[in-house]
């Protein structure tokens, strides 16, 4: 059974990897660098300091730093090592097969997806703070977005991005489960108190708005 299921991933990183062109090369690239959100991260702040939050600011900064410290330890420090997967870039059969952007290749072991954990658990917490669908839709649209082009890059199976996902959601959960208890207990803002519906709308429009921007930017880079 799970040798099938490894065939299966293998399959399906096959077909979604093999959907590639210069543009999307180059937008791939940029949705999956470091600073991609860098916009969305911004505007979430702002609207915290519209609000005049200094406390708001620090506990969200401090929450969502724990949610990326925790995704990102136990998916890189913990089941990386354990599993010892190879990324696809990495494995014998496949690493002369997968399609690769700037001979990027990535780390030797990819299970789970630390970028899938760390960016599933951030659009998560942000959902759970803004209480609103089309943020959630926004947030989690954008989180695969990223998710997929670790696969389009060639240095993750779906497989991969789909344990990652797990533990980034779930430990989302957890840190917003502690958020709520603490704010019962000290005086720390609630998350709920945090952000408006109108803020909720605005983060909507800033993560099409960052994806549009990307995406023009791609459009120079491919030339």
């Amino acid at each position: 059974m799970l040798e099938y299921l490894k065939q299966l991933d293998a399959e399906l990183l096959c077909t979604l990897n093999g959907w590639n062109c210069p543009y999307a090369d180059q937008l791939m690239w940029l949705v999956s660098g470091k600073f991609s959100s860098a916009l969305i991260i911004i505007v979430l702040l702002a609207l915290l300091a519209r609000h005049r939050s200094w406390r708001g600011i620090l506990t969200f900064v401090i929450m969502t730093a724990l949610v990326v410290l925790l995704a990102d330890r136990i998916s890189s420090g913990i089941i990386k090592p354990i599993v010892e997967r190879l990324r696809p870039t990495h494995d014998p059969d496949l690493q002369n097969i997968v399609h690769v952007v700037n001979g990027y290749r990535g780390g030797l072991y990819g299970f789970v997806s630390s970028h899938a954990a760390n960016l599933f658990g951030i659009a998560t917490l942000i959902s759970l703070v803004l209480r609103n669908r089309g943020s959630w839709l926004a947030m989690m649209a954008w989180a695969a977005i990223v998710a997929y082009s670790r696969i389009y890059l060639g240095v993750h199976y779906p497989g991969d991005i789909l344990g990652g996902t797990v533990i980034g959601i779930g430990v989302a959960f957890f840190v917003f489960w502690i958020w709520k208890r603490l704010s019962k207990k000290w005086a720390i803002p609630a998350p709920d108190a945090l952000l408006s519906q109108t803020d909720a709308k605005i983060i909507n429009f800033a993560i099409v708005f960052n994806l549009l921007i990307i995406a023009i930017i791609a459009v120079f880079k491919s030339f």
